[in-house]
């Protein structure tokens, strides 16, 4: 972190904290964030309610451009307020930063958790197998958690409610997408279709995590630390979350454990039921199923044309666009028979 930067936050964190002075010891940039960037900042307060040595992360806007439907730190920094009052296990949000003059972003900061959110690891890793069943449950708690906020509420008043289904919605919204390619994906167009035919009679509106996968929350020995990753939270159709959860696209090879590559799909839906008192509707649950992979293809293809464009030069960018073809295999495996 360069100087003037580091001088910049330990004075806003000083006043924000009520600390005589605050010393940014060591700050490290995470690895992953192709959004976002996070940094790890070891921080000494003197004096104030936070005196001693605690770990913190810095949320702020990567200096790309970024993903444009994703929210700005304000507002996921108001969202990861709201679920840590509602239960929700996510690190503590604890200082907002809405004025860009300070570091020339808005950015916030919360405390640090400790675990990995690394998937490939979760799901096929042998030192985390031990805690499979109960962190599928878990996973699943927390998920009706967060469905158990219902709009309209004043506190997430940017998020936006329309009179179209959510899965009205996806379906404009990626064949609007797909209408802008100069390249023809007939797959896609045909899952589209799929869900357009298919659609479901929407219930219930509750506040989704819009990105509820493994990769997104931390584990650590004892089991989960935290959801992360709140900027594409919004309201829709609480079945999109659990079918994002369940997708096989989400399973990191390990496609026998149906609940995010770690559990039993099974073990995932007991710890939503459980914690929310409703049944989960298992026939929406496979529309939202089909409905992850198109999703995923689409922004596969956003993430490469951002690369292939030259906005970006990044080498993860290139290869994510690569694997649009097994999407598009799995989208007709899943419709093969309708």
């Amino acid at each position: 972190m360069e100087e003037a930067l580091r001088i910049a936050v330990e004075r806003f964190v000083a006043t924000a904290a009520n600390a005589s002075s605050v010393n940014i010891c060591s700050a490290k940039l995470l690895s992953g964030g192709a959004v976002q960037e996070n940094w790890l900042i070891e921080t000494q307060f003197v004096g104030g309610p936070f005196d001693g040595i605690m770990s913190l992360v810095l949320r702020c806007d990567s200096t790309t451009a970024g993903v444009a439907i994703s929210h700005n730190r304000a507002e996921e920094f108001a969202l990861l307020k709201l679920v840590f009052n509602a239960g929700v296990t996510v690190p503590q949000p604890l200082w907002l930063c809405d004025d860009r003059t300070v570091i020339g972003r808005q950015f916030f900061i919360m405390r640090c958790i400790d675990g990995t959110a690394a998937g490939h690891l979760l799901a096929r890793n042998a030192a985390y197998t031990s805690h499979r069943k109960g962190l599928a449950e878990r996973l699943g708690k927390e998920l009706a958690r967060i469905h158990s906020i219902r709009p309209p509420h004043p506190e997430l008043d940017f998020l936006p409610l329309t009179d179209e289904t959510p899965a009205e919605r996806r379906v404009k919204q990626y064949r609007a997408f797909l209408d802008s390619c100069p390249t023809a994906y007939p797959a896609l167009e045909w899952g589209l279709r799929w869900l357009e035919r298919h659609a479901p009679v929407q219930t219930t509106t509750t506040l989704c995590h819009g990105d509820y996968r493994t990769g997104n929350y931390m584990v650590n020995e004892n089991g989960l630390t935290g959801i992360l990753d709140w900027e594409f939270a919004g309201w829709s159709d609480p079945m999109e979350d659990i079918g994002w959860f369940c997708a096989k696209c989400w399973r990191f090879g390990n496609v026998a454990a149906e609940a995010g590559g770690i559990g039993d799909r099974a073990d995932f839906y007991s710890g939503y039921e459980n914690e929310s008192k409703k049944l989960i509707d298992r026939i929406s649950i496979k529309y939202w199923e089909v409905m992850a992979h198109v999703k995923w293809a689409v922004i596969a293809l956003q993430q490469a044309d951002r690369q292939m464009s030259g906005e970006e030069n990044s080498l993860l960018l290139a290869l994510t666009g690569h694997i649009v073809p097994e999407l598009e295999w799995e989208i007709l495996n899943l419709t093969e028979k309708d």
